[in-house]
């Protein structure tokens, strides 16, 4: 985004995977639990990236300031911003009706262009654009009419005003120590328009940026906290204020060891861009982004999901169609999503969960259709009911060893991704989430089994094989399946699956740990060769998140049928891995368990460790 300090929750190693992570607390004042509660109910916020970079539909600010572009040709875009189609009562309906609960807009971008009219001096859009108006004030107004929280974004630098000290990456106007005067002169200048900014719209929230070109002390960041808190004791502040702020503020990556902040929130493009670009066409599909999100929610986060204006104040139509489809689901899954909290710990189930606040409902939110059925472990407390949210239908259910196994009617789907409400009489307990062990024993004796039973055993090899528990390790088993036969199992199916798939049951090693992949997994004996076990038929494509590997060859095991894959969200300047997506054909998925291998350019390297700030674009 315009911030490249990129704040990612991709992780520290944790013995129960719920390290993360961990935004530093030095002086700031402790957590207000009834100030936050509003942020950590709403879940959903939407982003405004809007100036004048939007007229060329270039970098934000980051033109000029990489010399891309000179400062001079940057500011000629002030020429083309007319907001002659703008209607902010549109926006705020738009954004209320994608389920977002906030919105925060940039009122001021690193190049100086404020979208109110400051009495501080600098550039605006009333006195500097042909809009010759204040852009910012009617939309806080939309906001508030729709019930919106308001949320301002502000940077710290002025790359565009001449008494801030930075002007490019390679041009620095004095340095601190030896013109102090005009240092101290711009610390009234950006605190004075927080002032107005106070003064005039009371927001709910600050978003600051670039607080990474000075230290809290050159900033002044304690008493900028002071000053905003004087005029608001329930202002929210995000993180970018040195770290004296109120909750985390990761960027782009997607989490996949569960972040330890208690308030956090992931800001997410649609595209590759933050601003309006119309040459990037690199959307993300409303299926992705409704998968992203209930990545947030499930790690006990919020989603603060980008627009980019074009200068005419219109919003490019495939970003209206996104939040559209994303404002049909969160409308119908509203109850597994706002006022929930983080769901259960990763291994209990292969997808995303949230649980309401007494504990007593827990929601599964499961990304594929018609799966034998949908089967959640290591539950203590008994199940009294289940529906699937959003309809009147309710879900069968047994329990079945350590699983609960759910059978959703074949037309209650959502075409998304579908959610399964599981309600309990107390407050849910949990026990161990280690799966059934399959016995190579029990194979040979089983006799017969009906598709229902064969299908969870094949499943239940494939949880097996994550857990680091292969029944045909040591076995005549070879990677071609040519001796299946010796294995004398009884079953013909889990015979024909064996055979098929005999490669990934080779000498095989445990998975990837939990959160990179919705699905077990498996790994070669050399590490290079990465299985994904795929249950029903995706709604959209899988997603493996954290690989650092390059990827060679993918295909489906079994048919030697090539797949392509596509990568989402990977920024060149930073070495955190993009989400990998891979289309799975519907009419090559096996009728118990499809079975994709990931070629990797070496043994497999996760992205787990905490991320350091990123200072570039």
């Amino acid at each position: 985004m315009t911030y490249r300090l990129s704040f990612l929750f991709l992780m520290l190693l944790a013995l129960h995977g719920s390290a993360g992570f961990a935004q530093a607390k030095k002086t700031a004042a402790p957590q207000d639990a009834d100030k936050m509660q509003w942020f950590g109910d709403a879940k959903l916020g939407i982003f405004i990236h809007w100036g004048i970079y939007a007229v060329n539909g270039i970098p934000e600010s980051w033109s000029f300031f990489n010399n891309y572009i000179s400062h001079e040709d940057y500011m000629k875009q002030l020429d083309g911003f007319t907001a002659a189609n703008y209607q902010p009562e549109e926006w705020a309906k738009l954004i209320k009706e994608s389920g977002a609960r906030y919105a925060v807009i940039t009122t001021k971008h690193h190049d100086g262009v404020a979208l109110w009219d400051s009495k501080m001096g600098g550039i605006n859009t009333r006195k500097h654009t042909p809009a010759k108006r204040d852009v910012l004030t009617p939309f806080v107004e939309a906001l508030r009419k729709e019930d919106l929280k308001t949320g301002l974004y502000f940077s710290l630098p002025d790359w565009s005003y001449t008494d801030y000290d930075v002007f490019t990456r390679a041009k620095k106007r004095y340095t601190l120590a030896e013109e102090p005067r005009r240092w101290k002169k711009y610390l009234n200048y950006y605190q004075g328009q927080l002032r107005e900014l106070s003064k005039m719209y009371n927001p709910d929230l600050y978003w600051f940026d670039g607080d990474w070109e000075h230290n809290a002390e050159e900033w002044e960041s304690a008493k900028v906290r002071d000053m905003l808190l004087g005029y608001n004791k329930n202002v929210i502040i995000n993180s970018r204020l040195n770290h004296y702020g109120d909750y985390a503020t990761p960027e782009q990556g997607v989490p996949v060891v569960r972040p330890q902040d208690p308030y956090w929130e992931l800001c997410l493009t649609m595209n590759d861009a933050w601003g309006y670009t119309p040459h990037d066409r690199h959307y993300k599909s409303p299926n992705q982004i409704i998968r992203i999100f209930a990545d947030c929610i499930s790690n006990g986060g919020n989603l603060l999901l980008d627009i980019g204006p074009k200068p005419d104040g219109t919003i490019p139509e495939e970003q209206v169609a996104i939040l559209k489809e994303l404002g049909r689901w969160t409308k119908k899954h509203a109850g597994a999503i706002y006022g929930t909290v983080a769901g259960i710990p990763d291994g209990h189930f292969y997808g995303n969960s949230t649980l309401s606040k007494d504990r007593k409902t827990l929601y599964l939110f499961v990304e594929n259709q018609g799966a034998e059925s949908v089967r959640v472990q290591g539950l203590s407390s008994a199940v009294k009911s289940i529906q699937v949210v959003g309809g009147n239908a309710t879900a069968k259910y047994e329990k079945q060893g350590n699983a609960i196994y759910i059978q959703v009617p074949a037309n209650a789907y959502d075409e998304q991704l579908t959610v399964l409400a599981l309600n309990f009489d107390e407050p849910l307990k949990l026990t161990s989430a280690e799966p059934d062990k399959v016995a190579l024993a029990s194979l040979q004796k089983s006799g017969k089994l009906d598709d229902v039973q064969r299908n969870r055993t094949i499943r239940q090899l494939a949880d097996n094989l994550q857990a680091g528990y292969n029944p045909f390790q040591n076995t005549a088993l070879q990677p071609d399946g040519a001796d299946v036969k010796q294995l004398k199992l009884v079953d013909v199916g889990v015979e024909r699956w064996v055979r098929k798939h005999a490669e990934t049951l080779y000498k095989s090693n445990p998975g990837l740990p939990a959160g990179h992949y919705e699905g077990a997994t498996a790994l070669s004996e050399d590490k290079q060769t990465l299985y994904l076990f795929v249950e029903g038929k995706p709604t959209g494509p899988i997603a493996i998140k954290g690989l650092k590997n390059k990827l060679h060859r993918i295909r489906i095991v079994g048919n030697g049928t090539l797949l392509g894959h596509e990568i989402f969200n990977k920024q060149y300047w930073s070495e955190i891995p993009g989400i990998v997506y891979i289309d799975v054909p519907e009419d090559q998925l096996d009728k118990d368990l499809t079975v994709i291998a990931v070629l990797l350019d070496k043994p497999v390297e996760l992205y787990r460790e905490e991320i350091k700030p990123i200072e570039s674009n």
